[in-house]
């Protein structure tokens, strides 16, 4: 198919609009996105039990029918990506300005906080132990040793949320986004990604309308899930460090306090709250990371890093692939595929937002291979350490962690530590602001898709904001399955959304080309 280009013109310089410039807001998309998430929130409040089958047989249909298609096109993006970052057009400079917007730093920092998230520190310490405790299926678990099954859970970790889970979430799907956004002059909106295809119409007509409100649902779902769940989680935390009660009040005073920090975050804008935020928790988390590391099983944490990077490696694309164990897959990586696809337009809005003047290498080399290597490095000082102390101590983790406890793992494992007491506390204001720096991020990218433009106005960022805090209020209202509906329920929003990330496999190669051509590099 061609790529559908010549027919767009150049703008101007992006300078962002006047303070308090009405900006004219994609009402079909506004009322369609929000109607869907109210009649959701509100079936859910009536009937949890008919949302949850629904939701439930919804969720058994995508991943029977799309898993092996999400495999393939995580796969094959991942590669594609690297060819491009790595080759000639790694040269090539994106969002048509000469100098990188954003320090490297907090670039870095954005990028790490928004797409790592919140479940980058409960997940860290319960999805090793999960895989330490019950051996993925791909691994002989008969003939292995202890350390054999550490590694391997370790190994399997890294295969979730390792290079193809960050390479969907803003890779080639940043480039075209950039290309035709800042080059060419179209909306910043998800739409965007399927003009290689569907030219004009999907700009203007009903399609693209559908297509908009499809990935705000996908994004707003996938936030509220873990905004309502990090209620639930640190509630939990408070509750067992403080001896509070874990009631809805304590849940909601939370939830509450993370919309605070998030919204006012979203409005100071990308380049101040947003920054300072993610800058502040990436300082946090190298401060955690350094204290476990020479404080915990340093011995452990290095080999175990080191072995389980190798098997990574090596069988990287056995476990890419896997698909001889349906149940096991639906429960594992085709259940994170799905949630990281119902991310990738607005994640890829967002990369591009704060990557303008990066060159193609540098975002390929941050998005798809260290930041990834970095992520595998933070679960074996988190996940590693715990399954050192369940290895040490039967028990001390694997007991508290009964019935997959995630925030349970995580404080089993502070616990053993030194000062263990106050790390605790440490890692539950980690999550909260893991979680804000999602919340501000999506709040700022779906106030882009209802507007159109890069700087959103401050109100639509506020009303979408609040909406998120207290839609997760509601569903915890009706108890844990509420929140665990919505989250199955985004990647049932995948199936979609999946379609929308698919051009971008032959677009970002033709319009790196294009970029090359246009800004003369030499090979």
């Amino acid at each position: 198919m061609s790529i559908k280009t010549e027919s767009v013109r150049t703008p101007s310089a992006q300078a962002p609009p006047p303070k308090n410039t009405p900006q004219k807001i994609d009402r079909p998309v506004f009322f369609l996105s929000g109607g869907l998430l109210i009649l959701f929130s509100l079936m859910t409040l009536l009937n949890l039990e008919l949302v949850t089958t629904l939701v439930n047989q919804s969720f058994q249909f995508a991943i029977h029918y799309f898993g092996a298609f999400w495999q393939l096109l995580l796969l094959i993006t991942f590669f594609i990506a690297l060819y491009l970052g790595l080759s000639h057009t790694g040269d090539v400079r994106l969002g048509n300005c000469k100098a990188p917007e954003l320090p490297t730093f907090q670039w870095m920092a954005i990028i790490m906080c928004t797409l790592l998230a919140g479940g980058g520190v409960f997940w860290a310490a319960a999805e090793p132990m999960a895989h330490f405790l019950s051996t993925p299926p791909l691994y002989d678990a008969q003939n292995a040793s202890v350390l054999d099954h550490a590694h391997q859970a370790l190994a399997q970790s890294f295969m979730h949320w390792g290079f193809l889970a960050w390479a969907i979430l803003g890779s080639l799907t940043g480039i075209v986004l950039m290309h035709l956004h800042y080059d060419k002059g179209l909306p910043l909106k998800p739409r965007t990604l399927l003009y290689p295809i569907f030219g004009d119409y999907v700009m203007k007509s009903w399609l693209g309308t559908v297509v908009d409100a499809s990935c705000v649902l996908a994004v707003v779902a996938g936030t509220v899930g873990p905004i309502g769940f990090l209620g639930l989680q640190v509630s939990y935390g408070l509750a067992e460090l403080f001896s509070l009660s874990d009631t809805l009040a304590l849940q909601c005073t939370v939830i509450g306090g993370l919309t605070l920090i998030y919204v006012i975050s979203s409005v100071s804008g990308v380049t101040r709250g947003i920054q300072l935020l993610s800058r502040f928790n990436v300082i946090l988390a190298m401060f955690l990371v350094a204290f476990i590391f020479f404080f915990g099983p340093t011995e452990f944490i290095v080999d175990s890093f080191v072995a389980s990077f190798g098997i990574y490696l090596d069988q990287f694309i056995p476990m890419a692939t896997y698909r001889n164990d349906g149940q096991w897959l639906g429960w594992w990586t085709v259940f994170f595929w799905g949630w990281f696809l119902g991310y990738g337009p607005l994640m890829a809005m967002f990369v591009a937002r704060i990557s303008r003047g990066r060159t193609i290498r540098q975002l390929i080399s941050l998005i798809a291979i260290l930041a990834p290597i970095m992520t595998c490095f933070w679960f074996t000082v988190i996940g590693g350490t715990g399954i050192a102390f369940e290895i040490s101590d039967p028990g001390v983790i694997s007991e508290p962690f009964t019935g997959l406890n995630l925030p349970a793992a995580l404080l089993a494992m502070t616990a053993q530590l030194p000062l263990g007491y106050w790390i605790s506390i440490l890692f539950l204001l980690l999550t909260t602001i893991f979680v804000a720096t999602t919340g501000d991020s999506m709040t700022y990218a779906v106030s882009m898709v209802m507007t159109g433009d890069d700087h959103p106005n401050s109100g639509i960022r506020v009303f979408w904001g609040v909406i998120m805090g207290v839609m997760a209020m509601l569903l915890i209202s009706v108890g844990q399955g509420g929140i665990s509906a919505l989250q199955s329920f985004i990647v049932v929003t995948a199936v979609p959304v999946s379609f929308v990330l698919l051009p971008s496999l032959w677009a970002a190669p033709k319009m790196a080309l294009d970029m090359k051509k246009a800004q003369q590099l030499k090979h």
